[in-house]
This record gives C-alpha cells, structure tokens and sequence, in this order.
C-alpha cells in the first residue's frame, strides 16, 4: 500500500482535497468515485516528496530504457507467469539476465520492493517515467483478477505497436529533414564563400546588373555582414521556443497546431488516435471502468491538446452522457469511427470495436507514411529548382551581357 494525495471535487463542484491508502491511483480513483468526489490529480506521496538526486536517478532511467527493453521485459513475464513462475522470483530471475543496466536497477528496486510486501503495481507505481499509469492500472487489474500474464502480453502487444509507429514516423521524415538541413547549410555556404567571389568580379564593371543578381548582392551582404547576429538570433529563437514549449500553455498551444500542419498534422492525430483506441481496448478487456479508463489513458497520449479532449469526454461520461455522444461532441473521431463505436456501446462489446478503430486508424497512418515522400519531395524539388535558378540568373546574366559587350 501506498499513500496518495488527491485533489477532487463533489457534486457541487467545490474543490476537495485530501491523502488515501491505495495500491495504486486507480484504486484511488475507484474509492472517490464510490464517495462521488470527481478526481482532478492523483499524486503519489512518496513521489511528490522524492529528492532531487533520486529525480536525476529517474530522469536518467526514462532516457535509457528503450521501448524494446520494455517489451522484452513485459513478454518474459508473461512467459514466466504462464509458466507459473511466482512474481518474486521471476522478477529476481529477470534483474539478473537482463542486458539493460537501467531496467535491471529498477528489476532490482521492484524485487526489493516486492520483499516488503507491495504488490507489484504498486512498486511499479514509484517509477513513473518508466511504467505509466495505464501500465499500472493494466498490472493491478492483472493482479486482482489473477490474470497478469495476460496483461503483460497486452502491454507488450501495445508497446511494440507504439516503437513501430515511431519507428515508421521516423523513417518517413529522414529523407526530408535532411534535404531542409542540406539547403540551410548551402544557403550559408553560397552566401559566405561563393558569391563574394563573384561580387569583387561584377564591382569592377560599371553595369546596371539585373533584379536576380542584385537580390544575391543583397543576400550575401546581409550573411557576410550579420552572420554572427543570424547565428545569435538562432539560438535565441530556439531557446525562447523551448521555453515556451516547457511551459503549460505553451505545449498545449503547440500539441493543438501540429496537428493542423500541412501533410504531417493529420499523420500525427491518426497516430495519436491509434494509441488511444488500442489503449482503451486493453483497459476496458482488463475490467477498468469506462471513466477511469479514460483518466488513465488521458495521461498516457503524450498530447496535451488530446489530453484535454479526453478528460472532457470523461467529464461528460461521468455525467451520465454516453460515450458516443461525447466522442461525437469532442471533434476527434470520424463518422465511421463514431459509427464504431455506437455499434459497440448497443452490443457490448465495446473493446472489440475499440480495436477495430485502432486498426483502421494504423492502416492509415501506414498509407500516409509510405506516401509522405512522395507529398514533400515535389515541393522540396521546386524549393531547390528555385535557388538554382536564382543563383543561375543572378551570376551568369551579367557574365553573358559583359561577354557580349567585349566582343561589340
């Protein structure tokens, strides 16, 4: 057991606060609900109060376990549970092979952890930028029906969905990212080396030259004159983004606007909408209520903007709204999706079309993926054609109008 604190509200909307002996935030959750206090945030004590040399400790687990760690991890289990290998002992056997030493010190502190009595959600729940809360939920559930194979196997399966989808986005932007990077760096170089050159050449006739190659006099000069500034002003813009992005409004404001970017913006919100129906499938399999499943996986999207779309779905299902009509209301899904889900919510097997959508949305995402470049690379190719041309213009113009006054 555990001891969390909580910040809720009741039927009237006034704000309660208060700390609750619980395995996990999901048991916390259940409890407020039963008193009918709607929870806000549930935080772990032990986790709030935590040094700042252990936060560094976490910090640099969350960097150095990968997802395929995680995955691993969670397919051993299921194997040693189905085996019925006891929880102690597998997690023993587990710290000791691993090859990951960041997992293995957080096998080890989980083995110890065990030892003392928690159960395992709820030592998994003192590592939380490793095991989420949707993972902790999933292993509590496990725990309490006697099926925490199975839950691991479904953390697994929902794990190696979300590194492939990263893994695919990855791919796909590679090729234009480095195309923008190899123009920035040309467009430097040509502005700082090349066309000088050809400046001090043009200086010393007394021509009008042309539009294009006073624009490259002009581009050059500002590069040559400024380059310092322009590196400076880089640097600040991108420190000043970063804050703002570090800051609560300014990750909501940016999770909202790359979904609407040109090409990738819907990439993005199909992914994130693949994550969150898979997850909703295996929290309602696993027997989480509807509105705490939603609480769960509202922090588990890695969207901000999402986030908030959820939570509002989960407000109005605790209000007595049926899920529909919230998923309706909130904008996110397609009528085909909204479809799915009524057809789900009739027969009861709202999981199963849960991942239904899940599956149509990842179809969409890999079509989007493998046409990605197709989309960009005409436009990267005009944004290219474009300086050539330019810089074809600007230099040889007046070259061919000096040589042809030479040979009047």
């Amino acid at each position: 057991m555990a001891l969390f604190h909580y910040i809720g509200r009741n039927r009237q909307g006034k704000q309660i606060s208060g700390s609750l002996d619980a395995s996990t935030s999901v048991a916390v959750a259940e409890q407020l609900t039963k008193q009918n206090i709607i929870p806000v945030t549930i935080k772990n004590a032990a986790t709030a109060s935590v040094s700042k040399d252990l936060k560094l400790s976490v910090w640099f687990e969350s960097k150095t376990v990968k997802g395929i760690d995680l995955i691993m991890f969670c397919r051993q289990m299921y194997a040693l549970m189905r085996s019925g290998v006891p929880t102690l002992s597998a997690m023993k056997g587990l710290a000791d092979t691993t090859t990951s030493k960041a997992l293995q010190r957080v096998m080890h502190d989980l083995h110890a952890k065990l030892e003392k009595g928690f159960s395992l959600s709820s030592a998994m729940a003192q590592h939380p930028n490793i095991f989420n809360q949707l993972f902790v939920a999933v292993v509590h559930v496990g725990e309490n029906t006697g099926l925490l194979g199975q839950s691991f196997a479904k953390l697994a399966e929902n794990i190696e969905r979300e590194e492939e989808t990263k893994k695919n986005i990855k791919q796909a932007i590679r090729y234009p990212m480095f195309v923008v990077f190899a123009i920035v760096i040309a467009m430097f170089v040509l502005n700082i080396w090349v066309i000088p050159v050809f400046i001090d050449m043009f200086s010393q006739f007394n021509t009008d030259l042309p539009l294009a190659t006073k624009m490259l006099i002009t581009s050059s000069t500002f590069f040559t004159d400024y380059w310092l500034l322009i590196l400076i002003m880089f640097a600040v813009s991108g420190f000043a983004i970063k804050s703002y992005v570090a800051s609560e409004k300014g990750l909501y404001n940016w999770d909202k606007r790359k979904l609407v970017i040109p090409i990738i913006g819907k990439i993005i919100e199909r992914a994130l909408l693949a994550r969150f129906s898979h997850s909703f499938a295996i929290v309602l399999k696993a027997g989480v209520p509807i509105t705490t499943g939603l609480n769960l996986i509202a922090e588990s999207t890695g969207n901000s903007y999402m986030t908030d779309k959820i939570v509002g779905m989960r407000k109005n299902v605790e209000t007595g709204e049926t899920l529909l009509r919230t998923a309706r209301t909130s904008g996110l899904f397609t009528p085909l999706v909204l479809q799915m889900i009524a057809v789900g919510e009739e027969t009861g097997k709202l999981d199963e079309l849960l991942e239904n959508v899940a599956h149509y949305y990842e179809r969409e995402v890999e079509y989007d993926l493998k046409t990605l470049t197709d989309r960009v690379e005409p436009i990267l190719i005009l944004v290219m054609a474009t300086m050539v041309l330019i810089l074809a213009l600007g230099i040889f113009t007046p070259m061919w109008d000096m040589f042809s006054a030479v040979q009047r």
